[in-house]
C-alpha cells in the first residue's frame, strides 16, 4: 500500500456520505487498516478486517511476493494474523478495527449488517476477486463507497481481476469519483 493511496483510503473514509461501519476484505498485516481504521475511530464507526491471514496465491512459496518470516513453522503456511494483531494494537486501534478470521465468501454469505464503505483488496484471482465482488458490494449501503485496490488498466502493470471487477462495478451503475495510483473509488447508486 503506497502511502499516496493509504491516504486516499483515510481521506474516502473520513468522507463517507452514509452512516454505518466499514468493511475491509484482505487485510494481511493490517496497513490498510490503519488508515481506514483511524479515519473509522474519528467517526465514531467500527472497521471489520477480513482475512483468512494465510496468504494470498502471490503470498506463498515460490512466488514473487511471499515473506518467508510470515511462515508459521509450526505448521507450514503463512499466518499473518500475529503480525495483524500486533499493527492493530501499535496503531491504538484495538477498540475500533475487529478482526474477522475467515474465508471471504463464507462469512459474506452469512452477512447481515450494511455497510458504508467496503474495500476490496483480497485475493487477486480471479475467482477469488470475483467472489469478493459478489459477496460483498450487495451489503453496501445505496450511496456507500466502494474502494477496490491495485485495479491497473494496462495489463503489464498488475494482474486483471481487480480491473475485470472495477468494470464490473461501473456496468452496475458505481459511479467512480476519485483514483489514486491503483486506488479506485466509487459510489453506490
Amino acid at each position: 500500500m503506497p502511502t499516496d493511496e493509504g491516504l486516499a483510503l483515510h481521506e474516502h473514509a473520513t468522507a463517507c456520505p452514509v452512516d454505518g461501519p466499514f468493511l475491509e476484505v484482505g487485510s494481511y498485516c493490517g496497513k490498510s487498516a490503519i488508515y481506514l481504521g483511524s479515519a473509522a475511530r474519528d467517526s465514531d464507526r467500527l472497521l471489520f478486517a477480513l482475512d483468512h491471514h494465510r496468504g494470498s496465491e502471490e503470498n506463498q512459496a515460490g512466488w514473487e511476493w511471499h515473506e518467508p518470516d510470515l511462515v508459521d513453522t509450526q505448521v507450514g503456511r503463512m499466518d499473518t494474523l500475529p503480525t495483524f494483531r500486533r499493527t492493530i494494537f501499535d496503531a491504538g486501534l484495538e477498540g475500533t478495527v475487529v478482526a474477522l478470521v475467515g474465508d471471504s465468501p463464507r462469512v459474506a454469505a452469512s452477512w447481515e449488517t450494511p455497510l458504508a464503505l467496503l474495500f476490496i483488496d483480497g485475493g487477486h484471482g480471479t475467482e477469488p476477486a470475483h467472489l469478493d465482488y459478489e459477496g460483498w458490494t450487495p451489503k453496501l449501503i445505496s450511496g456507500g463507497t466502494l474502494l477496490i485496490h491495485d485495479v491497473f488498466p494496462d495489463p503489464a502493470d498488475g494482474g486483471r481481476p481487480p480491473y475485470e471487477i472495477y468494470l464490473r462495478a461501473l456496468d452496475d451503475g458505481f459511479i467512480e469519483f476519485a483514483t489514486t495510483g491503483s486506488l479506485r473509488a466509487l459510489q453506490k447508486p
